[in-house]
């Protein structure tokens, strides 16, 4: 028979994990959801309170009448780092316990080739984050990792030949911890950014989406019935490596005609620099886009086409509710949206791609490392409850 301690604790946990799931809920709402007493409730509240980590406030309503007193998580009671590694850059986000970003920053690195120069760029992020806004490192959770590489679920070793060269064998959790102190988890970046639109984007409430992301590298994270598809190991959502053009340009994987290679921003800068016989960068790109150019205008559309073909695949096998498009080409809207719905009706049963939708991000940039951070904040309800009671 349980302790009353371990009674308790589970009382907590059941509290805590109802209001990371709800939100903000009245005491009558928590009866429900826990199957806890009501006096059960009121004494775990009050201690609750007492600690910092939930408050009760008035809620807001337009209804007649005296509003509602609703529980919610403090949002000072706990922080998450989350950490956006691309291929060129380094994005941390510093999230309170309700996920709202309190500190955002961004550094240019080659990432591929150096795992080491990389780690310490990143605490150097973590070390600014926590000086600028005075908060305790010891009320940070830990850091979520969202990379742009394979990540193994068994071992968490990156599979990175071919894509990330100085980064082969390494387990970046580990990496991270050792050097930082923080309790580290590390994912592919295209998983954390499903979990950040489905808990603060254009994906909430929606339990059956793929979330695609077209940056330097290109690749999907996918929830299927409300549960995140890993693979046996770990290793779904690789569309970036499908092959779309058997007689294309060889990737960096070492297969040929990969969507990467033709739906990347690198990929189609290099193509229109190739044929005007001049440099075009990533950011030239899309101002080209932005401008009406003919060139870059159809490049995009031709890009479109070809991921719409590839996503056609998904659909056909995972038949998703919604397809949230994100990453840097994202920004070039309909030119590259409208010739993936088309292609997306175009290679797929009707009966699959009716009701499907495709939306841009509403996080943009910051998806992956905002979902990264989520990943840590969702382990809150355990690690607010450990040694407690």
């Amino acid at each position: 028979m349980s302790s009353p301690a371990n009674m308790r604790r589970l009382g907590r946990l059941r509290v805590l994990q109802a209001l990371a799931e709800a939100g903000e809920v009245s005491r009558g709402d928590l009866v429900q959801l826990t199957a806890l007493s009501r006096a059960t409730i009121s004494s775990l509240i009050a201690d609750l309170i007492r600690e910092g980590v939930v408050r009760e406030e008035i809620a807001a309503s337009s209804r007649p009448g005296r509003p509602p007193l609703v529980v919610s998580l403090a949002p000072a009671a706990g922080y998450a780092f989350g950490l956006d590694l691309g291929h060129d850059h380094a994005r941390l986000v510093l999230s309170d316990l309700a996920g709202t970003p309190v500190w955002d920053d961004t550094v240019e690195i080659d990432v591929d080739s150096s795992a080491e120069d990389t780690v310490a760029a990143a605490t150097e992020l973590i070390d600014a984050a926590l000086e600028d806004t005075g908060i305790d490192r010891g009320t940070v959770l830990g850091l979520g990792v969202g990379i742009a590489c394979p990540v193994d679920r068994r071992t968490g070793v990156l599979r990175a030949e071919g894509i990330m060269p100085a980064w082969v064998g390494t387990k970046p959790a580990e990496m991270f911890t050792e050097r930082t102190g923080l309790r580290t988890l590390a994912v592919n970046d295209a998983n954390a950014c499903v979990v950040a639109e489905r808990r603060y984007g254009v994906a909430r409430g929606c339990d059956d989406v793929v979330y695609l992301r077209l940056s330097a590298g290109i690749g999907a994270g996918v929830v299927c019935d409300g549960r995140m598809l890993l693979g046996h190991d770990g290793l779904v959502g690789e569309l970036g490596h499908i092959s779309v053009d058997p007689r294309g340009e060889v990737c960096r994987c070492g297969n040929r005609g990969c969507l990467e290679t033709i739906a990347s921003p690198a990929a189609i800068a290099k193509l229109l620099s190739r044929s005007w016989g001049r440099l075009v960068t990533n950011a030239e790109l899309m101002a080209l886009v932005a401008d009406g150019d003919r060139g870059a205008t159809r490049a995009v559309e031709d890009a479109g086409d070809a991921v719409g073909r590839t996503l056609a695949m998904t659909v056909m096998t995972l038949n998703p509710r919604l397809v949230v498009v994100g990453g840097e080409l994202a920004a070039a809207g309909d030119v590259l949206f409208d010739p993936i719905r088309r292609a997306l009706r175009r290679n797929s049963v009707g009966d699959l791609h009716g009701e499907l939708q495709v939306m841009d991000s509403a996080l943009g940039d910051g998806a992956s490392a905002r979902g990264a951070a989520a990943l840590v904040l969702a382990e809150a309800p355990n690690l607010l409850t450990i040694d407690k009671v």
